[in-house]
């Protein structure tokens, strides 16, 4: 610091306030301290930082799976909000669906200093009550809290309404489905959203079909639903299973729209460039990593006014698969 504060011909205290993001230092010396932080390579002393503000600087991120469309894209929003905030983000992976697993995290994270934690449970545990060790803010993203902790999601229900609504909107009798994992917290709150969407339209109910998020789980569902003359409306639970249900569908000789409709889940960003563009619900996982962030920052900061539940509303995105039934 006192190299910085020399060659930027400053006080120590004024490279202080620009390492610390202080507003009252003026924008000429604030840049002429940050040439000479970058010339000296100086980086701030955080455990220092630490003492004085009583803050690490870094959130924590648990995930089950950071491959996944959702995950991936909220973990990047989450990535790139706390970096605008100034925190760093240690992201660890809990190895099993289970309160053990996802305790071991926390208190991994919690050794590495972290002063917030989002957990990204989109899972069902093998729990039903979840209670992690208290002592630093908690956030869910995609979970199910019970209200114990502050949460962000997506409406689920809402966004599955719309999809089947469009559907029945056009006419078609009643809308089959291919559901998620049963493990899944996503699938269980589409398929029941499903469910009662139908029977609150008066629908008949179909057998659900059951796949892994995954387009080959889609592709066996949707060879079953095309040996099925009844099916002209197929919801499926993500993009990817609605692309192996547009195969499937393909190969049995079946138009789609023109004999069957398919509606996703997702907006994934090729959804719009399918052989038959998608109809889909599209999710704002970058509105939900936001928000994870700004619900973190306000526990950390003590607001007394802090937001415990955040619902994120989707969108649904008609596009060229799905069209009135034949006749």
């Amino acid at each position: 610091m006192a190299d910085v504060a020399a060659m930027a011909g400053v006080s120590s205290q004024t490279v202080s306030r620009v390492a610390n993001n202080r507003e009252n230092v003026d924008a000429t010396t604030r840049e002429r301290v940050l040439a000479a932080m970058k010339m000296l390579g100086y980086r701030p002393n955080t455990a220092a930082r630490a003492l004085v503000t009583g803050r690490f600087g870094t959130l924590g991120v648990i995930s089950f799976d950071i491959s996944a469309h959702g995950n991936a894209r909220t973990f990047a929003a989450i990535s790139e909000a706390a970096r605008e905030a100034d925190f760093f983000v240690n992201f660890m992976g809990a190895r099993a669906q289970t309160e053990a697993a996802v305790r071991q995290a926390f208190q991994q994270l919690m050794v590495q200093s972290v002063d917030g934690i989002v957990l990204i449970e989109s899972q069902i545990l093998d729990t039903p009550d979840l209670r992690l060790p208290t002592g630093v803010p908690v956030v869910f993203a995609d979970g199910d809290t019970g209200h114990r902790y502050a949460n962000v999601d997506i409406d689920q229900a809402e966004g599955t309404r719309s999809a089947v609504e469009h559907l029945m909107g056009l006419g078609h009798r009643t809308v089959w489905h291919v559901a998620g994992p049963r493990d899944s917290y996503a699938a269980r709150r589409r398929a029941e959203a499903w469910h009662r969407t139908l029977r609150d339209g008066g629908a008949a109910v179909p057998p659900l079909l059951y796949g892994d998020w995954s387009a080959a789980s889609g592709y066996r569902a949707g060879r079953e639903l095309a040996a099925r003359p009844e099916v002209t409306a197929v919801f499926a639970a993500n993009d990817q299973m609605a692309l192996g249900v547009l195969r499937a569908l393909h190969e049995a000789g079946r138009r789609v729209p023109g004999d069957v409709s398919v509606t996703g889940f997702d907006d994934i960003p090729e959804a719009e460039y399918f052989t038959t563009p998608l109809t889909t619900v599209r999710q704002d996982f970058d509105a939900v990593g936001r928000h994870c962030v700004a619900l973190l920052i306000d526990q950390i900061s003590g607001a007394a006014d802090t937001v415990r539940q955040k619902s994120v509303a989707p969108v649904l995105v008609v596009r060229e698969s799905t069209a009135p039934p034949a006749g």
